[in-house]
This record gives structure tokens, C-alpha cells and sequence, in this order.
């Protein structure tokens, strides 16, 4: 049952050829609260019409019909609309015709000389049919989760084999492989941790920069932040944007402002009307830096990432005062 369905008041087809009966019926269903509401079917044909439209929490049906049989009425039902409860209502039902009934799929049956009893069995119907639809949707629910953990483990493992091939490629030494290596897999681990934080939704992107960026200033000094507008990022921007901070951070360390004494970072960042995010990388006080003749791995995994995955744009400064870095992307092309 859906949360519209759960919130408005049970509805109730009955199957009953006799007008006395459904009258005593309808009367004890009305202690029922909130009361149903009761679509009285007489015959097979008014049935069969019912069943074709339905909207119905519950099903009560005599047993003994003028044109057909109660457990004629049961197999319809259960064909047409199976997961709906179906309660006998009827003067005689011996024991082998109630196992019968229950082995169909009957929930309940209840004797007409103790109709006292009904309002209790369809309550208890309902309850029951809202705690397995409640099951179900836990269970399609994990299941879901189950496989979107699935690809994203793939996606990861894709991702860390590139890393470790394209850094072996570009790396002088075993020393230097593994600082790029453990660096980028940081960069990944923390990004991933943020946003399993958040249960995988969004992650704030002051958040993914103070991370990200922590290894490289240890005592907090050297990376100075000027934060903009509050900013939530989805979990593919935050997953890019670590490893392009990681490269930039990393460089800065090894050949930027960090890798001297008295070098600062300064990001800045801001978010437009039009959603469009604007991150400046801005390095102060290092050595003199040139274009490099050769395009490294950091530098074509940090282009890649921002016009593939975040599809945005990016520009390297080589100023000698320091490299800028300029970024922007739109949050709709990362949801």
C-alpha cells in the first residue's frame, strides 16, 4: 500500500447476494475506524467489473452464491488482484472447505452468526497487508542498494587500476610510484568516506576541500580557505574534485609554493545564480614555475575529470608568481 493509500480510509469490496446480510455487515464494519468505505458486489457480473477496477484494501465474500461459488470468488481474486486480503463471510463453512479456502490463499474466514468477529479480522488483515508491502519495499530497497554498491565498487576498482598503471607510467622511481600512488588512493578514500558520512547523498564541498587537502598542510597554515556560498555537491562531483585537489596539492608540494617555507595556497570558491560552481586554486610565494614541456598524469587526470566527469572547464596559470588554477562546473551535470 502506498502512503496515499495507507493515509485515506480502507476500502472494502463486499460480495454478498443477500441485502440483510451486507446490512449486518456494513453495521459492525462501521466500528471500524476510520470507517471504510464499502463497494457492495451482488452477483458475478458486478464482481468480475469490480475486480477489473481495483482499488481495494480488503475483500469479504459469502461463500454460498446463486451464480457461482465462494471459492470461484476466491480464485479471481487472488488472480486479479493477489495481494489483497480475501475474507470468508459466510453462514456455513465446514473445516475441510476452511483448509481449502487457506490453502488458496483465504486470510480469514468468519462465521455470520459471530459477525462480532469481523471488524477485528479486517483490521488484522490490513495490518498484515501493510507490514508485507512495508517488507517488500525494505527488501526491493536493499535490493536496490545492493546493486548500486555494486557498480560503484566496479567503478572504483576501474578507477584505482588506471591509477596504478598510469602512475607506474610516469613515475621516476619505486619511491615516487608509491607517494603519487598512496596519495591518489587517499584523495579516493576520503572522498568515499565523506560520502558514506551522508549516506551517499551529498557531501559539502568546504567538507571534500578540508579533507583533501589536510595531508599536505600539516600544522593548517599553509592552505588558506576563503569559503563562498554554502555549496552540497553530489556524490560524482565530490569524488572528482578530491582527486583534482589531491593532484594540485601533491604538485604544490613537490615543485609549487609548498615546497618551500614560506609558500601559501589560497581557495576560493563560489556558486552562481545559474548553479554554476567557481573554484580558484591560487599558489603564492613558491618558486617561479613554467609551462612544463610534457603533459604529466596529474595533469591530464586532473582535465579529464573536470570536462568528462563534471563536464566543466579548467585552466592552468602558469604565472611567475605561482600556478592558478581556475574551475567551473555546473551542479546540474553532476546529479
Amino acid at each position: 500500500m502506498t502512503q496515499n493509500r495507507r493515509s485515506r480510509p480502507p476500502r472494502i469490496l463486499m460480495l454478498e447476494d443477500s441485502r440483510l446480510d451486507a446490512e449486518l455487515i456494513r453495521e459492525h464494519l462501521e466500528t471500524i475506524t476510520p470507517q471504510p468505505v464499502l463497494h457492495h458486489a451482488t452477483n458475478r457480473r458486478e464482481y468480475i467489473e469490480a475486480l477489473e477496477a481495483p482499488d481495494f484494501d480488503v475483500i469479504l465474500a459469502d461463500f454460498s452464491l446463486p451464480d457461482f461459488d465462494g471459492m470461484s470468488a476466491l480464485e479471481m481474486a487472488r488472480e486479479a488482484v493477489p495481494e489483497v486480503p480475501f475474507i470468508f463471510v459466510s453462514g456455513i463453512l465446514g473445516e475441510e472447505v476452511a483448509i481449502e479456502s487457506f490453502r488458496r490463499g483465504a486470510t480469514d474466514y468468519v462465521l455470520k452468526q459471530r459477525l462480532i468477529r469481523l471488524p477485528a479480522a479486517v483490521e488484522r488483515a490490513l495490518a498484515e497487508a501493510r507490514e508485507r508491502v512495508e517488507r517488500r519495499r525494505a527488501e526491493n530497497q536493499k535490493e536496490l542498494l545492493v546493486r548500486e554498491l555494486s557498480h560503484r565498487v566496479k567503478n572504483t576498482m576501474a578507477v584505482v587500476m588506471s591509477l596504478v598503471r598510469r602512475t607506474v607510467k610516469t613515475s621516476d622511481n619505486v619511491d615516487d610510484y608509491v607517494d603519487n600512488l598512496l596519495g591518489r588512493l587517499r584523495a579516493m578514500a576520503d572522498a568515499h568516506a565523506l560520502l558514506f558520512e551522508t549516506n551517499w547523498s551529498e557531501a559539502e564541498l568546504l567538507e571534500v576541500i578540508r579533507r583533501t587537502i589536510a595531508p599536505q598542510d600539516r600544522n593548517g597554515t599553509r592552505i588558506k580557505l576563503e569559503p563562498g556560498t554554502l555549496t552540497m555537491l553530489p556524490p560524482k562531483a565530490a569524488l572528482a574534485l578530491g582527486m583534482v585537489l589531491n593532484e594540485l596539492a601533491t604538485n604544490a608540494v613537490k615543485h609549487g609554493a609548498l615546497s618551500n617555507d614560506h609558500g601559501v595556497v589560497k581557495i576560493s570558491w563560489d556558486r552562481s545564480a545559474a548553479d554554476v560552481v567557481v573554484i580558484r586554486w591560487q599558489e603564492i610565494d613558491g618558486p617561479a614555475v613554467r609551462v612544463p614541456e610534457d603533459k604529466g598524469f596529474g595533469a591530464t587526470l586532473i582535465d579529464r575529470s573536470i570536462r568528462y566527469e563534471l563536464e566543466g572547464d579548467v585552466t592552468l596559470h602558469y604565472n611567475p608568481t605561482g600556478l592558478v588554477c581556475d574551475i567551473t562546473f555546473p551542479l546540474s551535470a553532476t546529479e
